[in-house]
């Protein structure tokens, strides 16, 4: 098992290798620069034991850099009710952060 964590951004949880490339809700950081993610909530350096946190492993981090900000696909909401003329029809574009995950550091 090779290097992995567990961070926390946005309400939602992602499981992150080094150089692996990821979208999470939009940030308000700039493209180039870098930040940091800790605590986090498991972490795994060079395939020991994983680190598990109650609630968080202290001292652990990921560095990662912000390659990007966009919107994601549109979706669709559409509600109807038969027999009413009741019809909506409303479209959502999710912003996100891409991100570039760096080192993990246990």
């Amino acid at each position: 098992m090779s290097n992995i964590a567990v961070i926390q951004t946005g309400g939602k949880q992602y499981l992150v290798k080094p150089g692996e490339a990821l979208r999470v809700e939009k940030l308000e950081v700039k493209e180039g620069e870098k930040l940091s993610f800790d605590p986090l909530l498991v972490a795994n350096e060079d395939g020991s034991d994983a680190k598990v946190g109650a609630p968080t492993v202290k001292g652990a981090k990921v560095t990662a850099v912000v390659t990007g900000h966009g919107r994601a696909k549109k979706v669709t909401v559409i509600k109807f009710k038969p027999k009413v003329r009741y019809k909506r029809k409303a479209g959502h574009r999710q912003e996100f952060t891409a991100l570039k995950i760096e080192e993990i550091k246990a």
